[in-house]
């Protein structure tokens, strides 16, 4: 399980992570568009609060969340990146994967302060006509303040402002620490410096993993792979 604030690099570093250890890189908001996309009935449930713009209910994600660790390629587990969100949502999620006899076997936490996120991420511009994105940071236009691909200007969305984002962190830390707490009692947490250039946050990332663990795959499944996962995270 990957851990960390909005802009702390867990998109980036998970499937990384999944392919050293053999394992699908599951994020919880690619199986609420997925869900949704299909039609799925859990899917279907989740759609209604998400067109009034309103959170998913914790056992309706956790529900798309199991579906998922039941399919064959997730029978040795999974790497998360995007669940849970909150302490609630943690003890529930220990408790389900309890009763199938797995378990979150580790957590770890890429730990970037505050005001670095809210520099990373109020740094994303788009581009008017098409919305192609940019960072100041680490994806920057060849010409300041016009895109690349179509010469349109750019321009900054409300929720990329860095008020608006640093007032979205206060709520969003909050309940990462509560988190990260969690983990830290059962005994399964660790963390690394999110502050570092992405291949070294990468490289310690995989150093905390036993040498044995380092087994790429394509992503397709075992075929001789159990129906029935163990629900290992």
């Amino acid at each position: 399980m990957l851990l960390g604030a909005p802009g702390s690099g867990k998109g980036t570093q998970a499937p990384a992570l999944g392919r050293r250890l053999g394992l699908p890189h599951v994020a919880t908001g690619d199986l609420f568009r997925a869900a949704v996309r299909d039609g799925s009935p859990v899917g279907l449930e989740a759609r209604r609060y998400m067109d009034r713009g309103q959170l998913v209910p914790d056992d309706i994600t956790i529900r798309m969340l199991l579906d998922r660790l039941a399919q064959r390629d997730a029978a040795k587990g999974v790497v998360l990146d995007g669940f849970p969100r909150n302490r609630a949502q943690a003890e529930t999620l220990d408790e389900v994967l309890r009763e199938q006899g797995g378990k979150v076997e580790l957590a770890v936490e890429i730990d970037v302060p505050a005001e670095e996120l809210v520099h990373r991420l109020s740094g994303r511009w788009v581009c008017r006509d098409n919305g192609h994105v940019y960072n100041e940071a680490s994806n920057p236009p060849r010409s300041p303040g016009k895109c690349d691909l179509d010469g349109s200007p750019l321009i900054q969305r409300e929720d990329d402002k860095a008020e608006t984002i640093r007032n979205r962190m206060a709520v969003t830390l909050s309940s990462l620490r509560d988190v990260v707490a969690y983990y830290r009692s059962t005994g399964v947490l660790r963390q690394i410096n999110g502050v570092q250039p992405i291949d070294r946050v990468t490289a310690e990332l995989l150093a905390i993993f036993p040498a044995d663990a380092d087994a790429e795959t394509d992503g397709s499944p075992d075929p001789k792979a159990p129906t029935v996962t163990d629900a290992r995270v």
